[in-house]
Formats: structure tokens, sequence, C-alpha cells
């Protein structure tokens, strides 16, 4: 089977809408409505599609992977940022060493947890 894909989108689920929508703005997303339920947030070409969901399972077991250029940097303007403070349910990691490159980790105000990496 032969096709070109453009974009990959999950879509994850928020405990409290207005709030996630807020996290995600302030972490430099750019948010583009679709209904009073959902939107998409996008970066570059990064997206995902954010719901006025909420499954405890679901959200517990949600993990995204975005890879950046570089992981120093990344970590010194999302820790600048002080998100914690404003969002008292978001926890950012420090940098983690593993054998196939590196990561920090941030949950989200709904516990999502992300994973923001660099590549060997």
């Amino acid at each position: 089977m032969e096709y070109n894909a453009l974009s990959i989108r999950p879509f994850i689920g928020a405990k409290d809408f207005e709030q996630s929508r807020g996290f995600y703005r302030d972490l430099g997303f750019t948010e583009s409505k679709i209904s009073l339920k959902m939107s998409l947030f996008h970066k570059e070409k990064v997206g995902f599609y954010l719901q006025d969901a909420f499954v405890q399972d679901w959200i517990d077991n949600t993990m995204v992977f975005i890879e950046v250029e570089n992981l120093d940097h990344f970590y010194r303007d999302i820790l600048a940022l002080n998100l914690s403070n404003k969002y008292p349910k978001v926890k950012l990691l420090p940098i983690h060493e593993a054998p196939w490159g590196r990561e920090c980790f941030l949950h989200d105000p709904s516990g999502i947890l992300w994973h923001f990496g660099e590549f060997k």
C-alpha cells in the first residue's frame, strides 16, 4: 500500500479544558478552535487535538513524544515559563540521559506525560 502521510495528530483529553487550553498556549502552541469541546494545537509540523473529555485511565496512559532540535535550549526556555506556579499540577522533570539520546518530561494540568527529547 502506498500513500503520502502528511501529519499525525493524536487526540488527548483534558480534566479542565479551559485550563489545559491556556497551558498549551503558554507552551507556545497555536490554538485553532474546532468546536466548543475540541481545539487543534500546532507548532510548525507538530499538532494534536485537545478534547473537553476526561477518562482517568485514558489520561493516565497517554504519553506524547516531541523531538526537539536543541534539548538544552528547550529545557531552559520551558523552565523560564515557570508553568508549575501557574498550573499547580504541572510538573517538569530534568533532562535524563538514555542510550538512545536525551529527554525531559512534562506533566500537563490533567496528568498527560509529554516527553521532549533529542536523538543521538
